[in-house]
C-alpha cells in the first residue's frame, strides 16, 4: 500500500508541471492575453451600428453602405462605393441625398475595415 501511495504521488510530481505547460498553452494559443481579446471582441461587437447622433437618411445609408461592404468583401470586389446604384442614386427624398451618401461612405468605409481586420475604437 504505501509503494502505491509513494508511485501515486512521484507520477503526480512528474505530470504536475507538464499539466500546467499544456493548460498554459490551450489558454493562449499565440501568448495573446484571452481577457484582452475578449475585451476586443465585447467592444467590437456593435460595429455595424451608426452613430447616434446620424439622422434617419444618414442611418440608411450606412446600413445600405455596410450591406454594400460585406457584398464587396464576399464577392471578391474592389472596395469602390462609386460601382453601388444605390450610392450614386440613392432612393430618398432630393433634400436628403447628401445625408444618405454620406451615412452610406461611412458605412462602407467602416465595414471594410472591419473586414480586414482594422479594429477601433
Amino acid at each position: 500500500m504505501k509503494l502505491k501511495t509513494i508511485a501515486l504521488s512521484l507520477l503526480a510530481l512528474a505530470l504536475g508541471p507538464a499539466g500546467l505547460l499544456a493548460a498554459k498553452a490551450h489558454a493562449s494559443p499565440n501568448g495573446s492575453n484571452p481577457i484582452a481579446i475578449q475585451d476586443r471582441d465585447d467592444h467590437d461587437r456593435d460595429w455595424d451600428a451608426p452613430p447616434q447622433e446620424f439622422r434617419e437618411a444618414q442611418r440608411r445609408g450606412y446600413h445600405d453602405g455596410v450591406e454594400a461592404a460585406r457584398d464587396d468583401f464576399h464577392h471578391h470586389r474592389s472596395g469602390d462605393i462609386e460601382h453601388h446604384d444605390s450610392f450614386r442614386h440613392p432612393h430618398v427624398a432630393r433634400e436628403d441625398r447628401d445625408d444618405y451618401r454620406e451615412g452610406f461612405r461611412r458605412g462602407y468605409d467602416r465595414a471594410m475595415r472591419h473586414m480586414n481586420g482594422e479594429h477601433y475604437q
